[in-house]
């Protein structure tokens, strides 16, 4: 009996699939971008408690410097949550894209708690925050396309420089304002750890430009948002 080699057929994805994976990842991206900017996230651990005891009264001095510290905490931890976003977008392995939402997942804590403190304290958000989330997806879309190392690295160097910035905001927050104090040292314990987690996974370290021009970067958006 005679056999015949059937031709083999090579299925492709169809263009409009495609074109419809892309749209939704667009659409939920512009969605959790509407979230962070304009709703209180709800964090999945509860802020950090004051230290036991009655809470010494806040002079007004010492409330409007907390106010503008804790603003930039806030614009921060916006930033955080678009360059994770934008670093896992562009990220090739699988496992390190889900640890970069991990990362993401607590950074939201940090911003639920900057948010409550804020409120807390009579401040305001950054009018700035649009322009921080938008600029730091892009690049950390950018610093995922150079490949996972490098994101990683990226994400390595930004942490110890956030860690750097958390220190000096410790010592330059009202020693009554003890509240805010707590949040800060649970952040800064929880950023140190992240960094670490990316050093493990293998980031590579960055150029000396690179980070210099890094840590202009986050000079710039911290005196804007200390002020705005």
């Amino acid at each position: 009996m005679e056999t015949r080699n059937e031709p083999k057929v090579t299925r492709h994805e169809p263009t409009e699939a495609r074109r419809y994976r892309l749209a939704d990842l667009i659409i939920g991206e512009i969605d959790k971008a509407i979230k962070v900017l304009s709703t209180h996230p709800a964090a999945s651990r509860p802020l950090p408690p004051a230290p036991a005891g009655d809470e010494p009264p806040l002079s007004e001095a010492d409330r409007a410097e907390s106010c503008r510290l804790m603003r930039v905490n806030h614009s921060g931890e916006v930033a955080a949550q678009a360059l994770y976003r934008g670093q896992a977008a562009g990220a090739r392995d699988p496992a390190i894209a889900t640890a970069m939402r991990h990362a993401a997942a607590e950074e939201l804590d940090h911003l639920a708690w900057c948010a409550e403190r804020l409120e807390g304290l009579g401040g305001r958000v950054s009018l700035l925050n649009p322009l921080w989330y938008g600029g730091s997806f892009f690049i950390g879309a950018l610093a995922g396309l150079r490949g996972d190392r490098a994101s990683l690295g990226f994400i390595t160097e930004t942490e110890r420089q956030v860690e750097q910035h958390l220190t000096q905001h410790l010592e330059r927050l009202p020693a009554a304002d003890q509240r805010s104090r707590q949040v800060l040292e649970q952040m800064r314990h929880d950023e140190v750890r992240h960094g670490q987690t990316a050093a493990a996974l293998g980031g590579e370290t960055l150029p000396a430009p690179l980070r210099l021009a890094m840590r202009l970067t986050s000079q710039f958006m911290t005196r804007g948002s200390y002020w705005m």
